[in-house]
């Protein structure tokens, strides 16, 4: 077998990526921003209600990893009243609901490795 020679190249946001995977990766990949986007999959949440889905998360990361899903268009934050006490509620956008398949698709493999003996 051949190796394909792939010449993907796409241009998004002011980045270039060699490949769909890339740019995809870009936006949901790392430790955090799928988990985050699985705990929303089934409706908002609040900061603290996220939080406490993930207790080993920093609240100084989980911001910034919001933030960066906010900035991707995968999630959006809703802010409720104008004095204290304040709610604000992340939910995912459709963008977000888009990627809904692929998480399931992730955890279905994930829980395959489960009975996987990977020694």
């Amino acid at each position: 077998m051949e190796p394909v020679e792939n010449k993907c190249e796409i241009k998004m946001n002011g980045k270039i990526y060699p490949c769909h995977i890339s740019m995809a990766m870009d936006l949901v990949g790392g430790k955090w921003k799928s988990v985050i986007l699985y705990y929303l999959k089934d409706g908002a949440k609040r900061f603290n209600e996220i939080k406490q889905l993930m207790p080993t998360i920093t609240e100084m990361t989980l911001s910034l990893q919001l933030k960066q899903l906010e900035q991707s268009g995968l999630v959006s934050r809703t802010v409720y009243g104008e004095k204290a006490p304040i709610k604000v509620v992340y939910e995912m956008t459709d963008l977000g609901h888009s990627f809904k398949p692929v998480l399931e698709s992730l955890s279905i493999w994930a829980h395959g490795m489960l009975n996987e003996d990977l020694g």
